[in-house]
């Protein structure tokens, strides 16, 4: 599949790196560059780097690398054209496509979230409009929904009709099944899949239409939720409702809240937390943990993570420990839903979410609750009960701190229950970090760096020769860079994997340094090379009248082009250019 080239010119001209970076991860300033977590490996300390001037990226953790279309391929789970779409989309290029009858995949997706859109606004105009709907917003109402509220998030009603969306959208039979919108009946009929139901419109993180999830009326017929059914569009176990809207407070507040449903989510948003999302009709799963970890590091769980059990709970603990994350629970009362608190009591939700218990401590606390005290056994059982929840997490200085917790709880010598602890098995902490390469920076590497940022490129480039880089891919980079006449997109393209990973590398870090001070340093260490070279031919060939006035030479220049010294540029080019001649003889 092609797009004209004049068309994925245009787009990455347009592109904001830092505005698509922004989307996906926090990243903050620094100096020229802006720095942020990655998110293709867990780690603590910032190690993603982003040039926003080249549109490059460099993880000095991970060594992931790229511009932003290979960034919105990874993220995004895309390959190269839809990446270009989907930035296209975001900075308004109409694409062109080299063969008419490439795209066909990409316009039969924008055709079916074409179609989920014209729905979302069938469904929306019906509750605020149609008469039978009355019932769904006299329902809604009750919950607290009032009008801007439904507006916002598109709530809609699904008429209690056979066909009502199917006859207003007038899809061929593929598009409405394809859509999750309805189906073909045995008298070969079209069907709408969703009737007499409040629905949830669900959209992907950029806001694009993906499926419904729909609620029956109290008393009516069927299952109480109904969702989308897997699609071309819509994976459950790969979508969170609300994170189109909650995106860009979840990286303001650097934490996420995950909740059981639709109305969870509205209900946090009408009480200011606007940063919950909700998974959709399954638990939490890794592929979630890993969308979210690209918006906060604190995982905020607003519904009874007890529930799932010891499984679930290592799960849990595994994903702390390999995305970097802090998943916490948010002690809501029992009994109540953060949707019925919102409209009761939002301050006492707000405080649930803004002091909330580590994932652990919440299990220890309601192992505790559940036990009795009053008796030698209850304590004993108590104590057992909370040490098996203990023994999951896979830190001993964490298990150890609950551990003295319920010593005091159950008045039990705390050295007995170690030691009973250390009888069962517990899962050992792994490291998924990566480590980041250290070493100091080479001359070389400086004058590299300089000449790839795009501010110091039109002074630093011109300053530079081959005959400078000792090392190979170091000199492989620039003559790439050189070849590209700065361009260093075109360098990155002609460039053979190794110098082009240092290109990119470098592209992402803080350019600092004097362009022509960093040329003197490399003449001077390139002079000095000559000469132990001359001087060995000299011990060679025995020929002091040949090469020893050549000697004398360099050594008054290498004397002007010390670093405390400043000659004039003739000085410098005429000993560039006699080190160039001096490298073309020996070749």
């Amino acid at each position: 599949m092609g797009i004209v080239d004049d068309d994925i010119a245009t787009v990455r001209d347009r592109t904001d790196m830092v505005a698509v970076a922004s989307q996906f991860m926090q990243v903050k300033r620094v100096g020229t560059r802006w720095v942020g977590l990655c998110p293709f490996h867990g780690e603590k300390t910032p190690s993603f780097s982003i040039n926003p001037t080249e549109k490059l990226y460099y993880c000095f953790g991970c060594q992931a690398k790229g511009d932003v279309i290979t960034l919105v391929r990874e993220l995004q789970h895309t390959d190269f054209v839809g990446a270009i779409e989907w930035l296209a989309g975001q900075c308004g290029v109409q694409l062109r496509y080299t063969d008419k009858g490439q795209g066909e995949s990409r316009k039969r997706r924008s055709l079916l979230v074409g179609a989920l859109e014209r729905a979302v606004d069938f469904y929306h105009d019906r509750l605020l409009t149609g008469p039978e709907a009355g019932p769904a917003r006299a329902y809604l109402r009750q919950r607290g929904f009032d009008g801007e509220t439904v507006r916002r998030f598109r709530v809609g009603w699904a008429p209690d009709d056979w066909d009502q969306l199917a006859r207003h959208l007038r899809l061929p039979d593929k598009e409405l099944v394809d859509t999750g919108l309805g189906f073909v009946n045995r008298r070969r009929r079209q069907q709408d899949f969703f009737r007499g139901r409040v629905l949830f419109p669900i959209f992907d993180a950029q806001g694009s239409p993906i499926g419904f999830g729909g609620r029956v009326l109290p008393g009516g017929d069927g299952p109480k939720y109904r969702n989308t059914g897997q699609t071309q569009l819509y994976d459950k176990s790969k979508v969170l409702y609300g994170l189109n809207w909650a995106k860009d407070a979840a990286v303001k507040a650097d934490e996420v809240i995950v909740c059981e449903g639709y109305t969870d989510v509205i209900g946090f948003a009408s009480a200011g937390l606007t940063q919950a999302v909700a998974t959709c009709g399954t638990s939490l799963t890794e592929e979630h943990v890993r969308m979210l970890k690209r918006f906060a590091r604190r995982l905020v769980l607003a519904f009874d993570p007890d529930a799932a059990g010891a499984a679930a709970a290592e799960r849990v603990y595994a994903w702390e420990q390999a995305h970097d994350l802090e998943v916490v629970v948010a002690d809501l009362p029992a009994g109540e839903d953060p949707g019925d608190l919102a409209r009761s009591d939002p301050d006492r939700l707000r405080a649930a979410v803004e002091d909330p218990t580590p994932f652990l401590g919440f299990r220890v606390g309601r192992a505790l609750a559940a036990g009795r005290t009053d008796s030698p056994e209850g304590r004993a059982r108590t104590a057992q009960a909370a040490l098996d929840v203990i023994r999951e997490h896979p830190s001993e200085l964490i298990r150890d701190q609950y551990v003295m917790e319920v010593a005091d709880e159950c008045r039990i010598d705390v050295d007995r229950l170690r030691a009973s602890l250390r009888t069962g098995a517990h899962p050992r902490p792994v490291d998924p970090t990566p480590r980041r390469r250290t070493g100091a920076d080479t001359p070389e590497t400086v004058a590299l760096r300089l000449a790839v940022d795009a501010d110091h490129r039109p002074t630093m480039l011109p300053l530079l020769h081959e005959v400078l880089f000792v090392d190979d891919l170091h000199a492989a980079a620039f003559r790439a860079l050189r070849e590209a006449d700065g361009d260093l997109h075109a360098a990155l393209d002609a460039a053979d994997p190794g110098a082009s990973e240092l290109l990119v590398r470098l592209a992402a870090e803080e350019a600092t340094g004097d362009p022509e001070d960093s040329r003197r340093t490399l003449l001077r260490l390139e002079g000095l090379r000559e000469v132990d070279r001359l001087r060995r031919e000299l011990r060679r060939d025995g020929d002091p009248a040949a090469l020893q006035p050549l000697l004398a030479w360099l050594l008054v220049r290498l004397e002007e082009v010390r670093p405390d010294n400043r000659p004039a540029r003739e000085v410098e080019d005429q000993l560039l250019g006699w080190l160039a001649d001096r490298a073309e003889e020996r070749s």
